[in-house]
């Protein structure tokens, strides 16, 4: 069904399709508007990566109404991922488990794909990671690499340290650990922009499954070490409080409504901790208007849905922006920005 949407979307593409799907789903409002990092996203409404892997629809995607796409996961050498069957739908939980495993076609491909990313009308992501065999203890080459190949073709980055599906990944959020990845990609970065290259954003996406000592030590070293922001947060272990009873024995991360209250949590703590000091993107369990409206409150500045579109559809972003404007209005506030952490 996956590879049937993203075919969909390259038709309509190709067909001219953007214009009809700019008029079924996009919400355009300055109430909306929101400045992040010095990016201009027309809405908070983005797509968490995981769905356009190598960034083949994402100009499409931004018709529907999407403020921002982000792609990837990315590694520097196309790899295949974990064996299928991998991705499992709980249904009476809203709920989804994915064992993917950075399944994509490689930097060097997604950067074909990515060389007309400023003319997508909406920023472009670029969620970037190792390779399966890479060891931890050789990380950094490949985020490196993978920002080498690829700094040109996108307005902010991500590090995904997170995903629950590559084995010993989440061993890379131990504080040591991260410091030295971080400081590694700084000084990447540095030397791209001393060679000419723009000034993009680098954003850190955390798990939700630290201690509470953990994430605030995490997030500590994300802001000392000079990233611009954290995504909050990626899948969940967790299996607690399922109504479902088939697949979730399965092996992954879980994503969706189960999601939702505990990432909103982290989101509120992060803000607390860092929230004056760089922006927090808040993912996890999104499938209407309050439910994105109850993140920016706790301090997201900008919010991402996946699971939420598989069970809504396409029409859940002009659902979410549409609601937003009405959640605005009623609580007195001219524009997003000023909702960013009011509810904490």
């Amino acid at each position: 069904m996956h590879h049937r949407t993203v075919s969909a979307l390259k038709l309509a593409d190709k067909a001219g399709g953007k214009a009809l799907l700019r008029s079924m789903y996009q919400v355009d409002d300055e109430s909306l508007a929101i400045d992040v990092c010095g990016i201009r996203f027309p809405n908070p409404v983005g797509l968490a990566a995981g769905y356009d892997k190598n960034a083949e629809v994402y100009h499409a995607l931004s018709a529907m109404g999407f403020g921002f796409v982000e792609v990837g996961t990315i590694t520097p050498v196309a790899q295949s991922g974990n064996e299928k069957p991998r991705l499992f739908r709980l249904v009476e939980d809203s709920a989804v488990i994915n064992r993917m495993g950075f399944n994509n076609d490689g930097a060097e491909a997604v950067k074909r794909n990515l060389h007309h990313y400023e003319t997508a009308g909406v920023p472009i992501g670029i969620n970037i990671g190792k390779n399966k065999v890479t060891p931890n203890d050789e990380a950094s080459s490949d985020y490196e690499k993978c920002l080498d190949i690829l700094y040109s073709y996108g307005h902010y980055f991500v590090i995904n340290i997170s995903s629950p599906n590559t084995p010993n990944l989440r061993d890379l959020q131990e504080i040591e650990s991260l410091k030295q990845l971080i400081s590694s990609i700084q000084r990447k970065k540095a030397e791209l922009e001393s060679n000419g290259a723009a000034k993009k954003p680098i954003f850190l996406k955390v798990a939700p499954d630290m201690t509470d000592e953990h994430m605030r030590d995490v997030v500590h070293a994300a802001v000392d070490e000079g990233l611009s922001g954290i995504i909050a947060t990626n899948t969940t272990l967790s299996r607690e409080g399922l109504a479902s009873k088939a697949y979730v024995e399965e092996a992954g991360g879980l994503s969706g409504l189960p999601l939702k209250e505990r990432s909103t949590a982290w989101i509120k703590e992060i803000y607390e901790e860092i929230g004056d000091q760089v922006p927090i993107i808040g993912v996890g369990g999104i499938f209407n208007g309050e439910d994105a409206y109850e993140k920016i409150l706790a301090g997201a500045s900008l919010i991402q849905v996946y699971t939420g579109m598989i069970y809504e559809g396409p029409g859940i972003v002009k659902s979410i922006n549409t609601r937003l404007l009405e959640l605005l209005k009623r609580d007195g506030f001219t524009n997003i920005k000023e909702a960013v952490g009011a509810g904490r």
